[in-house]
């Protein structure tokens, strides 16, 4: 048996072992690990010849992983797909990094025809000398997947402007391609009987001009006076709020000792760097009663909970001391009205909606925006909303800098392809970016993209929007952010519930009720928030319709105070498939209000 860690060059040259299910299986059962589901064997097969591996150096990463994690020795497929996400995808990141650095150059159109030539000639060359027994020259290709000849065509770099051949592998993803249960509906929302028409009204962005965010501004520039005053300004505009629509007097001080019960407001917040927990919640006072003085809460005296940093409370309790406060009641926030058109929707409105990566992890292909495309072909909808990222900061190529030309150029192209791909469908198309979005600017909020090369033909049925925003659809106002708030707010919540209690649905409750498309902070490091921008341009101007929030979370449908929130999940997930939504909006102009998303779907690409 092989050292743990060997690698598979060492584990060739004691001589190979081929790649079968038999022989994986053999080697698993020396370390008693064991196969759970038909489907495991093949898929340990598909990681052997997918990542290099023999059945003994797969065999011990499998052991070594299990083991760190302490994970039962009953192999599953989503124990394997982890694996493969924490071990191997890393393993390969690793191995990458001895390759030849130019490939990591980026290269204008010149010098690229220059790399080409200099490629052919190494190869006229190669043809004509006898390769010597340690030679180490770089090749684009590896054992599985043997390099092709380079067509005359495709020498210049503009032939290399095409969605499939952004990257030095362009061999399609094999664990995308053999991706099952495609077009299966994995979530249902609603049911709808009979025909389901196509309308041809307007969409536009909601609110007025000042709550649009239309262009960039300067970011990296906040002074802590600003930063304290746009934080002061919420806690006053939802104290307010609070007051009104429970009844309350007043407000007291958070810090002035009280014997018997006040009610103050305040800012929820950590006594320390770390994870939010029950013992660990300060209340940063209002300014106008408490001068922004902070005071831990006891909430052992509460039946329920479910509290996050920065989120604004109005709470009634007692503070004998003046040092700690013992919370008895938690004021539940208030969300925004709907929005109420003066008039009736002309038709029902078909409306798909996806968010990227729109390629698989282990390339650059762009098979899975192909595929979406097909779908906006095929189903024809009335409006079809892409979220970022749409070249992905964090893909391996990228992040390697392996592209063969400038992310701009990726990137301008990735949306000349949509707009020219979803053009015969005649739908509406709407593009929002993401932080994720390696050529876009990094702050929340987002501007929305610069795109002067949009084709006249296209400017009437095209929208760029920003991140986050509000959409109108026939009076039917949508919020849409890829921000991945239900992962961020997720991790810093805490809760305790006498019942059940769904944590998606507290995550959106309080999106609704704090009235913001991120209320979360301070905001997890890597998201570079603009707090002035944020109570400028994130604000909910009304409680949206339908509310989508693409997530790495699992995807789901839900109706909360009326709205219908919606997560479609992304359209790809590391190298397999994903899922994108699909909605059916139909209002009634008359009677008592009723959700005008009168059906929904999450769909397998």
């Amino acid at each position: 048996m092989a050292e743990p860690g060997m690698e598979p060059e060492l584990e060739a040259e004691r001589g190979p072992e081929a790649v079968t299910a038999e022989a994986v299986l053999r080697e698993l059962r020396l370390f008693e690990l064991r196969c759970e589901g038909e489907e495991v064997p093949d898929k340990l097969v598909e990681l052997c010849l997918s990542h290099g591996l023999g059945p003994v150096a797969l065999a011990n990463e499998l052991l070594a992983f299990v083991t760190s994690k302490d994970l039962d020795l009953q192999l599953t497929p989503e124990g394997l797909d982890a694996f493969e996400h924490e071990v191997l995808a890393k393993r390969g990141s690793r191995g990458r990094r001895g390759r030849d650095e130019r490939r990591g150059l980026l290269h204008d159109i010149h010098s690229l025809q220059g790399l080409l030539d200099e490629e052919q000639e190494d190869e006229l060359l190669d043809a004509y000398t006898t390769p010597s027994k340690g030679s180490h020259k770089r090749s684009n290709s590896t054992p599985e997947t043997p390099q092709a000849k380079r067509a005359p065509p495709s020498r210049s770099p503009l032939g290399l402007f095409s969605p499939g051949s952004f990257s030095p592998s362009v061999t399609p993803s094999q664990k995308y391609s053999s991706r099952t249960g495609r077009g299966e509906a994995v979530a249902t929302f609603g049911a709808v009987q009979g025909q389901v028409w196509l309308g041809t009204g307007g969409t536009a962005a909601f609110g007025s001009p000042e709550q649009l965010l239309s262009q960039p501004y300067r970011f990296m520039f906040q002074k802590l006076l600003d930063v304290r005053e746009a934080l002061a300004e919420r806690v006053e505009e939802l104290g307010e709020v609070l007051r009104r629509h429970h009844g309350l007097e007043g407000f007291s001080s958070a810090v002035i000792p009280a014997q018997e019960p006040v009610t103050v407001l305040g800012t929820i917040s950590c006594d320390g760097n770390g994870k939010l927990n029950p013992k660990s919640v300060l209340l940063v006072g209002d300014r106008e009663h408490s001068g922004g003085a902070q005071v831990p809460l006891d909430l052992s005296e509460l039946p329920e909970y479910s509290l996050f940093p920065g989120q604004v409370v109005a709470l009634e309790g007692t503070n004998p001391t003046g040092r700690r406060m013992v919370v008895t009641k938690i004021y539940e926030g208030v969300p925004l009205p709907f929005h109420t058109p003066t008039e009736p929707m002309p038709e029902a409105r078909r409306v798909l909606v996806a968010c990227g990566p729109f390629t698989p992890s282990d390339g650059a292909a762009f098979e899975p925006l192909r595929d979406l495309l097909g779908v906006v072909s095929r189903e024809r909808p009335d409006l079809c909303i892409l979220f970022g990222p749409f070249l992905d900061a964090k893909h391996e190529q990228v992040e390697s800098c392996q592209l063969l030309s400038p992310f701009s150029d990726v990137f301008r192209l990735c949306l000349r392809t949509i707009i020219e791909g979803t053009r015969s469908s005649g739908c509406q198309l709407v593009l929002v970016p993401s932080l994720r979005d390696v050529s876009h600017l990094p702050v929340y909020p987002q501007p929305p993209f610069a795109f002067p090369e949009l084709p006249k033909e296209d400017r009437a049925r095209v929208l760029l929007l920003p991140e986050p925003c509000t959409l109108d659809v026939d009076g039917v106002v949508l919020g849409l952010s890829s921000t991945d708030l239900l992962l961020h707010l997720g991790a810093e919540e805490i809760c305790s519930s006498s019942g059940l209690s769904d944590r998606f649905s507290r995550i959106l409750r309080h999106v609704l009720t704090q009235r913001s498309f991120y209320p979360l902070y301070p905001p997890p490091e890597g998201l570079p928030l603009h707090l002035e921008a944020l109570g400028a341009f994130a604000a909910l101007p009304v409680t949206p319709d339908v509310l989508v929030t693409p997530s790495e979370l699992r995807f789901f449908i839900k109706d909360v105070l009326g709205c219908v929130c919606i997560n479609p999940g992304r359209l790809t997930k590391g190298q397999a498939g994903g899922t994108y939504g699909r909605l059916l909006l139909r209002r009634d102009g008359h009677g008592d209000r009723t959700s005008p998303c009168v059906a929904a779907q999450v769909v397998r690409i």
